[in-house]
This record gives C-alpha cells, sequence and structure tokens, in this order.
C-alpha cells in the first residue's frame, strides 16, 4: 500500500506539497465510531516529496517537513531505512577472502592495541642520543625488556622521536648478548626500512645473535644468509666483524668453516691477533676426541707468528685439555714432536701482511695474498690429515737413541727414562748418571716436565707420547701446574681466577700440586670466590671421599666465604648411602635452606646407581614436603629407576635389589599425581613484554594451524 501511494507523488504535481494524509488523533478529540484505524506509519508527502530525487526545493514546505520528521523521532526511533535510500554496507565489498576466527580475533586485538595507544606527549622531547644512552644504561643492568620497551613504547609511539642507527645498534647488540636472534634481526630489517644504513658495529652484533642463538642451528643459517648478503653488496668488514664471524663457526659449526672464514680473513689482509686463533681454539675444543692435539697444532703456529697468548688464550688451553683427547697417540707424536722445520707451510704474515698502497706493489700484493692462502690451505691439510704414519715406521725413527719407552719395560724403572705420571711423555735420559742425581732429578720432576707450548722446547730429548688418557696426564704435556704458570708469566699473561679453578679441575687428586694451588693463589693475589672451592669439592666428592669434601667447607669458612646451593649440591654426590644423604637433607633443613631441584636429582642418581629404593621413597617424600617441583631430568630418572631389568623374572630367581622396586612404583605413580610438573620457560620469555608474548604465541599457533586449512 506504501509503495503504491508513492507511485501517485509524482503526478500528484505542485499542490502535493500543500495536502497531508491523516495524521493520528490528537489528544483530547473523540474516537472515531468506526473503530481504530489498520496500524500503519504515518508518512509526510512533504517529508517524502523533499527527499525524493527529481523535487523541486523552492516548492516544499520546510516547516511540515521539520513537523513530520520531528514525528516520526518521538515514535519510531529504531526505525533507521528510509524508502529512496539503499545501504552501502554491502555494496562497497566487492571481494571475500578465506579467513579463520583466530585470524579475526588477532586482527581485532591487534585493532584494539592501535585504539589504546598512549597519546603523544606534550612537552620537550628528548633526543635519540639520550635515549641511546639509556638504553645502554639499561642493558648493561641486565634489564633487556625494559630498553626494549623504552625504545618501541617511549621513543616511537610517545614521543614520535626519529631514530638514528645508533639506537638501533645498541638495541641489536644486547639481543646479541643473550641469543635473541629473532629480534635482532626484526629490529635490523625495521631500521633498513626507515633507511637508515647499518655499520659494521651492527654486522657485528648480529653475527654475535647468531652465536649465542639456544638454537645453533638456526643462528648457522641466520648467520649465513647475512653473510651472503654482504657478499652480494661487496661490504667490506673489519677484523671485528670477521672475529664475531669466527665465533659462530666455533660454537655452531666445526674447525673446517673456520678455516674457511680464517682464508677470506688473511685474502683480505687483516692482521692476525691472539684474538683470532682464541676462536679457533673454541671451535677445537668442540672435537671431543682430537680437540687437544688441534689445540696445540694452532698454538704452535701461533707462537710461529710471534703472537703472544693472553690469560682468555691460556684458559681455553686449559679447557681443551679437560674436555678433549688427544687422539691417536702415534699421529699426534710424528705432529707434535718432530724438529722444526723453517721450511715448513705455516703463516707467513709478519713483515708484509698488511695492505700497502703503493700502486707498483699491487701485482706483489696478489701473489703474497695468493701464497699466504697456500699456506693456510696447508695448515689445514696438516691438521686434518688421516693417520698415514704406522707404528712401525714411528719406531724407526733416525736418532737411533730414542726408542719406545713400551718395547723396553725395564727401562721404565731405570733412570735413564724419565716420564710422567702414566707416561705421558718418554724422554731418554744420560746412561752413566749417579743414583743421586737421578734421585735430585726426580725431586725435581714438576720443575723440568717438557712444555709442548714452549717453542725452545728441545724436541730431540722426547722421544714420544704414551698413554695420555685423563686430564692431569694431557696438563703434564704443558708442563703440570708450575711449567703452565712459569710460561704465562713469559708471556706477561696474568692469571685470573678462572685459571685456577681450571688447574683445580686438571691436577691430579691427592697430588703435591693440588695442595698447592691455595698458596699459588696468595702468591699470585688472586681473590679466591666459592667456585674454586666448589670444584675441589666435586673433586672429593666424585671420588667417593664424602669426608674429604665436607673437610673444605671450615677452608672455605675462614676465607670468608658462604657456601651456596652449588657448594651442597657437590657434596650430594658423594652420599651414596641413605644415611649420608638423608643427614644432608636434615642439615640443609636446620639451616634455613630449601633444597633445589639440582640438589635433588644428584641425591636420585646417587639413590639409582646403588639400586636403593628405599633411599628414592625417602628423597620424593622431601621433595613432596618441601614442593620443590621435578624438572624433565628427573622425571627421566625415576622412569629409569620405575623399570624393571628386561631379563628380571621374579618367580624364578630371588633378587635382593630389586625386592622393594613394587614399593617404589607404587609410591612413584601416586607420587606423580600430586606432584606438578616444572614448565622450561622459553629462552627469550624474560626479554619480551607481555603485549609482545602475546601477539607472538598467537601468530606462531595460527601460522602452524593455517596451511591446512584450505
Amino acid at each position: 500500500m506504501r509503495a503504491a501511494r508513492l507511485l501517485l507523488l509524482p503526478q500528484l504535481g505542485p499542490l502535493a506539497s500543500r495536502c497531508r494524509w491523516a495524521a493520528p488523533e490528537r489528544a483530547g478529540k473523540a474516537p472515531s465510531r468506526q473503530g481504530p484505524p489498520p496500524a500503519r506509519r504515518p508518512f509526510s508527502i512533504s517529508q517524502a516529496f523533499c527527499r525524493l530525487p527529481g523535487g523541486h526545493p523552492r516548492e516544499t514546505d520546510a516547516g511540515s517537513c521539520a513537523e513530520a520528521v520531528g514525528e516520526e523521532k518521538e515514535e519510531d526511533d529504531d526505525e533507521g531505512v528510509e524508502f529512496g535510500t539503499l545501504s552501502n554496507k554491502f555494496s562497497s565489498r566487492k571481494y571475500y577472502h578465506k579467513t579463520t576466527s583466530r585470524f579475526q580475533n588477532l586482527k581485532l586485538q591487534e585493532e584494539g592495541e592501535e585504539d589504546l595507544e598512549r597519546k603523544p606527549r606534550r612537552g620537550p622531547r628528548n633526543t635519540p642520543y639520550w635515549y641511546f644512552l639509556k638504553c645502554k644504561a639499561l642493558i648493561k643492568d641486565d634489564k633487556l625488556a625494559e630498553a626494549l620497551e623504552l625504545f618501541e613504547v617511549q621513543m616511537l609511539k610517545e614521543e614520535r622521536v626519529q631514530p638514528e642507527e645508533s639506537n638501533y645498534t645498541v638495541l641489536i647488540g644486547g639481543c646479541g648478548r643473550v641469543g635473541y636472534v629473532k629480534k635482532a634481526f626484526r629490529l635490523y630489517n625495521d631500521m633498513k626500512k626507515r633507511g637508515l644504513t647499518p655499520t659494521e658495529a651492527t654486522y657485528t652484533a648480529l653475527f654475535n645473535a647468531c652465536a649465542e642463538s639456544p638454537w645453533k642451528d638456526s643462528g648457522l643459517q641466520s648467520a649465513l644468509k647475512l653473510r651472503q648478503q654482504l657478499k652480494s653488496k661487496n661490504e667490506e668488514l673489519n677484523l671485528i666483524t670477521y672475529h664475531a664471524l669466527l665465533k659462530v663457526c666455533a660454537l655452531c659449526s666445526d674447525l673446517r668453516m673456520c678455516f674457511d672464514v680464517l682464508k677470506e680473513i688473511v685474502h683480505k689482509g687483516h692482521v692476525l691477533t691472539a684474538e683470532t686463533f682464541s676462536f679457533l681454539l673454541m671451535s677445537c675444543i668442540k672435537d671431543s676426541e682430537n680437540g687437544f692435539r688441534y689445540a696445540l697444532q694452532v698454538w704452535k703456529q701461533m707462537t710461529k707468528l710471534g703472537i703472544k697468548a693472553d690469560s682468555h688464550t691460556y684458559n681455553l688451553m686449559l679447557r681443551a685439555a679437560r674436555d678433549c683427547g688427544i687422539g691417536d697417540p702415534v699421529v699426534a707424536s710424528e705432529l707434535l714432536l718432530r724438529p722444526s722445520d723453517e721450511n715448513s707451510s705455516q703463516l707467513r704474515l709478519a713483515p708484509g701482511r698488511q695492505k700497502e698502497k703503493v700502486k707498483n706493489q699491487k701485482k706483489k700484493e696478489l701473489e703474497r695474498a695468493a701464497a699466504v692462502q697456500l699456506d693456510v690451505e696447508a695448515l689445514e691439510k696438516q691438521l686434518f690429515q688421516e693417520s698415514s704414519v704406522k707404528p712401525e715406521e714411528l719406531i724407526q725413527q733416525p736418532n737411533k737413541d730414542a726408542v719406545w719407552a713400551e718395547t723396553e719395560p725395564a727401562a721404565l724403572d731405570s733412570p735413564s727414562v724419565a716420564h710422567s705420571r702414566t707416561g705421558a711423555l718418554m724422554m731418554r735420559g744420560q746412561n752413566n748418571m749417579a743414583p743421586e742425581r737421578a734421585q735430585l732429578s726426580r725431586k725435581q720432576h714438576f720443575c723440568n716436565l717438557p712444555n709442548l707450548l714452549d717453542s725452545r722446547m728441545p724436541d730431540a730429548a722426547v722421544v714420544s707420547l704414551g698413554t695420555v688418557a685423563t686430564p692431569s696426564d694431557r696438563l703434564a704435556l704443558m708442563g703440570d701446574v708450575e711449567g703452565f704458570l712459569n710460561k704465562m708469566k713469559e708471556d706477561n699473561a696474568e692469571p685470573n681466577i678462572k685459571t685456577f679453578t681450571l688447574l683445580a679441575e686438571l691436577v691430579e687428586p691427592q697430588s703435591p700440586s693440588e695442595s698447592s694451588l691455595l698458596a699459588l693463589l696468595d702468591d699470585h693475589k688472586v681473590k679466591v670466590d666459592v667456585t674454586f672451592f666448589n670444584t675441589l669439592i666435586r673433586k672429593k666428592s666424585k671420588q667417593g671421599d664424602l669426608e674429604g669434601a665436607k673437610s673444605m667447607l671450615p677452608a672455605l669458612v675462614k676465607r670468608g666465604l658462604s657456601p651456596n646451593l652449588q657448594t651442597f649440591c657437590s657434596v650430594a654426590i658423594a652420599c651414596h648411602r641413605e644415611k649420608d644423604g638423608l643427614q644432608l637433607l636434615s642439615d640443609l633443613k636446620r639451616s634455613g635452606v630449601t633444597p633445589n631441584k639440582y640438589i635433588y636429582s644428584t641425591l636420585i642418581a646417587a639413590a639409582v646407581r646403588q639400586l636403593d629404593y628405599s633411599y628414592l621413597t625417602e628423597i620424593l617424600r622431601d621433595m613432596r614436603n618441601n614442593q620443590v617441583p621435578p624438572n624433565e631430568v628427573i622425571i627421566r630418572q625415576l622412569e629409569f629407576a620405575a623399570q624393571y631389568p628386561p631379563k628380571f623374572d621374579r618367580y624364578k630367581s630371588k633378587n635382593p635389589y630389586l625386592e622393594k622396586i613394587d614399593g617404589f612404583r607404587g609410591y612413584y605413580y601416586r607420587w606423580l599425581k600430586v606432584m606438578a610438573g616444572e614448565e622450561t620457560p622459553h629462552p627469550w620469555e624474560k626479554y619480551r613484554t607481555a603485549k609482545r608474548a602475546v601477539v607472538d604465541d598467537n601468530k606462531e599457533e595460527a601460522e602452524q594451524k593455517q596451511p591446512g586449512q584450505k
């Protein structure tokens, strides 16, 4: 009906503006006898006419239009659709994309964050240099999350200060120290989008982030990709940036890749330093079988170049002696004990290794760089050569006086052959040595041991390498404690507390060298710390000497130090019996110290080795009383202890060690139901802000689910 009446409007002409339809009866008038009219929405002709296209504005009655509009607002406020207008809600939408509810929620969440952005601050703004110093101070105090929030929120959003290259570089450096690779490259990409040019310090920080990454494979791939990008841009790197790249190869790859980078460093004409060789030593330490032999070979090349080692390099040699073996003794004897040949391949870099700027010598420089590169390749071949020397060939030396000690068992007891504790070095002596002189030489044995770190060592006095099986044997090859410290003194390298801590791990237990360590600390004026005593306590505990480990505690307190949880964890290694372990837990409780997961894990390992299931049950009960959540290592230990042996048959024979396993299994499964496991935190969790962490997690989950939806 309403549509039919609208069709008559154009035919009414100008008189239609003065006509009205019957309006509802006003208050005070008598109702019509015919009853109420049918319910329909009152409509004004003039209102409709003034809104229809083609109407004449001058002929409309403005007052009647306003009156009709007022009546409509009072009675029907919820009616929003009018005739003659079309909603553009759906007409403008032309494309429809597939999406998921998770992405929609994520979009709404990001829009909400944009709406909740803080308003720009009023007043004077800080300078980019001020933000650089502020972020640098926060990173120094291990407050990387606060530095990132200061940069992203206050600087960019609130004050809207245009950042500079230094602002990004200092934050990338902070992310690099903690291995936050994802954030470091995100800042790097944002830096390039703003048109800022990265510097060599920026690339150094990025490579360092890759080296410190918790996931070494991912860090290596990111570093290689960045290196390829820099090569495509023909970017020239300085020595510090190359050192960062060497660090990536040393920690994330192997020694061969380090030599590839070393070739490039030498080819570019950079001067090699002790720091360069320290990264090569770090890569040698990764090889647990031949790493010590590799480290000694790299050391010999460094000394031939006239480079003096620093304290850090000496500490790396001690780490190689502690963690790595020497490999095949035959190959090691040939490579480490043969006379030095002046014409042998080495890094000839001393006089002319720097770039010269004379135009007439450019050709000579290229030839010199090629020769040096060949020398590096020769060193690499020498380092990784296979065992091509047979024991018979090594026995038949040109010097017939030098013979193997293993071929003459009687010579071991004679004064003509001097060797270290387990035969690490076999030396020729004089056959006519007097007995008293031989006894004196034994007394001075530790001071006169040949040192493979010394390039002036008389090679003719050494026959071969014997059995080098323990860390103390490898330390003997470097002159033992006295010889090692004397070599450091020659190079003006001051030993620090880390040096003496490593020596404490390497010296033979219950030897005069171990007893003299505290006196040597005082002689070198090195301040002792708790870690040094923890190392001594751990060595005694590993030998099963519980009383000896406890005897170190008074010496620790006498030095003005207090034991920490690591100290008690070292003592727990020797608690093989239930009585000793429960006594340690009782002493900790009386001292007001709550044992941590590492102490419990050490006690559980000792109980599992003894198959003492009652001991295990008491440890689990104490963990439950102290509400210490177990970690993944503890659960793995307990699962191994709760398993029956593969060929165990309780009905065939009686095993006294496994009599109580059923009781332990029952308590262990009940214990699992009431104990909450410890969740391993993400390595980057503490460096993320709250909102950023939620958004990153949602994005990761959405990206994982989206590829499967089509």
